[in-house]
């Protein structure tokens, strides 16, 4: 008896011991999850920012689209007449070439029909001209200016030391703009020989 006492008593309490020191062991995955669960209101907030900057994005991304459209919108009202307009230049043109073929004896002749002949087209240009201005077209008047490659096309030169050089000194062709627009450069003669005018810009008054 006293064999299966010792044999019983530290045997039987090996079993409970084990399951003791497995308890703890078997909470502490639990308190590790709880500890890394991230916190609500973090998460909320970190939602918040994404919204409010994809909000943010999508604002300015309209406003660009509708400041593009209208601008697209305006250059399609100012611009959409171009190629017509273009064409009209030529029939004013003929108009002009037409008039200036006349002999200065015809026109000082008297003849009642060639001045009323003269008058008519005279007035037809000027009526066309006043339509294509109502319409943004305006005419070129560079005699005395500075040559511009953007708004004049150099033709000839013409030697005269008396003005500035590259002066526009002569016009064979007007030349017409569109909005903002080059519809049509101003065919010139320029001044060459004459004293360079970026010198005489760059003379500044001393303060």
């Amino acid at each position: 008896m006293t064999d299966e006492t010792n044999k019983n008593g530290p045997e039987a309490a090996a079993p409970e011991e084990t399951v003791k020191t497995a308890a703890p062991e078997a909470e502490k995955p639990e308190a590790d999850a709880s500890a890394a669960a991230p916190d609500p209101l973090e998460l909320t907030k970190a939602e918040n920012a994404e919204l409010r900057d994809k909000y943010l994005r999508l604002a300015a991304e309209m406003d660009n689209l509708r400041r593009r459209t209208e601008r697209e919108v305006k250059d399609a009202k100012s611009y959409s007449v171009a190629g017509f307009a273009r064409d009209m230049l030529a029939v004013s043109d003929n108009l002009r070439r037409a008039l200036e073929a006349i002999p200065a004896e015809a026109r000082e002749s008297g003849d009642a029909g060639l001045t009323a002949l003269i008058e008519g087209v005279e007035m037809t240009e000027r009526s066309m001209l006043s339509a294509l201005e109502r319409h943004g077209v305006k005419q070129l008047d560079p005699t005395g200016q500075k040559f511009d490659p953007n708004f004049h096309q150099a033709m000839f030169e013409v030697p005269n030391p008396e003005v500035p050089n590259n002066t526009v000194v002569q016009v064979v062709q007007a030349g017409y703009t569109i909005g903002e627009r080059v519809l049509r450069p101003a065919m010139v003669g320029v001044a060459k020989g004459g004293p360079k005018v970026v010198a005489a810009e760059s003379e500044t008054p001393a303060a």
